[in-house]
């Protein structure tokens, strides 16, 4: 199944330079779309069909579509860069190919295949190709989604869905410069329970951290951290990247749980952990273990990874009764490094040795 054909209805009016210009100047985060987008179509009956490319606009649903009841939705997150020639590439998209199928199967909707979830990325560069911006340490944001669309009130799995692929420029995470972060540890809120869908990147998981996120910033921190909902003391993830700790031995360890979501970036920054001879391990780590790791010196770094900042090197959490670090704890000398080296990758100034960039363009 590959070699999709799309239909291309192109917008009549699409940004002009200047106006593009004017959005990469100061784009933030998913404030501002291109021009396109892909549409393609699944129905028990037909499988997966009709594919599109079609201006960039409002989406017609019926009120009784499955996704606006029952929440059956799943995303995945990724990016373009421009390389220094020209060129356009993505990180590792087939990864969030099968991550997509993953969350699909927990959400009971149809698996897109790989070849069709990497032809929609081409197909939508093939249009919007102008607005991957060559400026340092930006990118187009991409942003693949999967949602049920039947007109049906009945609690089943929908007979036909719509997956969409949108696009919006990114500029650089942190403006000025990478800096800590402080966060804040949720004991009042769980992210997922066990047997539920923390694996799968779905919006039910993100709305349900929202209110957590506003306490974070009532307190002055802008993430928050959540523990497992069994029994309140191992370490999850945050309201949208993975967490990994360093020891001052050199090893790493990441929490490690069916309810987390598997990060691509985490994977590929702990890749190239053991590939310098750093020691990984993916187990449970306890809240305590953290804290108390910190204060006896045998936890000397802390860092927070995903697709949007990358990695996020983490200063302080605060916590009701006790904090771990300060809002002075500077970036940790081999989280900086890492980070480096994967940035590196990902735009090309470093050479590709795992065959993890995919040209999307030509």
């Amino acid at each position: 199944m590959t070699g999709l054909e799309f239909h291309r209805q192109l917008t009549l009016q699409p940004k002009s330079p200047s106006e593009r210009a004017a959005i990469f100047a100061n784009p933030g985060f998913g404030n501002f779309f291109t021009d396109h987008m892909v549409d393609i179509c699944w129905s028990e009956a037909g499988g997966w069909h009709r594919p599109r490319i079609q201006p960039y606009g409002p989406i017609e649903l019926d009120p009784a579509a499955s996704v606006l009841h029952y929440g059956q939705e799943i995303f995945e997150g990724l990016k373009a860069y421009r390389h220094a020639d020209g060129s356009i590439w993505a990180f590792r998209p087939d990864a969030n190919a099968r991550r997509l199928q993953s969350s699909a199967l927990r959400m009971a909707l149809p698996e897109l295949p790989v070849e069709h979830f990497l032809d929609s990325l081409k197909a939508l560069i093939s249009v919007d190709a102008e607005w991957v911006s060559s400026e340092p340490e930006t990118s187009l944001y991409l942003r693949p989604f999967m949602f049920a669309k039947e007109a049906f009130l009945g609690v089943r799995p929908a007979k036909k869905v719509a997956y969409y692929l949108i696009a919006s420029p990114a500029g650089a995470y942190f403006t000025g410069g990478v800096a800590p972060v402080s966060i804040w540890l949720s004991e009042s809120y769980s992210r997922a329970g066990k047997g539920g869908t923390g694996a799968a990147k779905t919006g039910g998981n993100y709305a349900a951290s929202l209110v957590a996120q506003n306490e974070a910033y009532a307190h002055g921190c802008q993430q928050v951290l959540f523990l497992d909902s069994v029994e309140g003391k191992y370490l999850e993830e945050l309201g949208g990247m993975n967490i990994v700790l360093v020891y001052k031995d050199g090893s790493l360890v990441t929490p490690l749980s069916d309810s987390i979501l598997p990060g691509i970036t985490r994977d590929s920054v702990l890749q190239l952990a053991e590939e310098r001879g750093h020691k990984v391990t993916r187990r449970a780590v306890t809240i305590a273990e953290w804290r108390d790791g910190f204060e006896s010196g045998e936890i000397v770094e802390a860092f927070a990874c995903g697709t949007a900042a990358v990695i996020t090197p983490i200063g302080q959490v605060k916590a009701k009764d006790f904090t771990i670090g300060s809002p002075d704890t500077a970036a940790g000398e081999l989280t900086m490094s890492l980070r480096e080296e994967l940035t590196d990758i990902q735009y090309g100034r470093r050479d590709d040795s795992h065959g993890w960039m995919y040209r999307l363009d030509g």
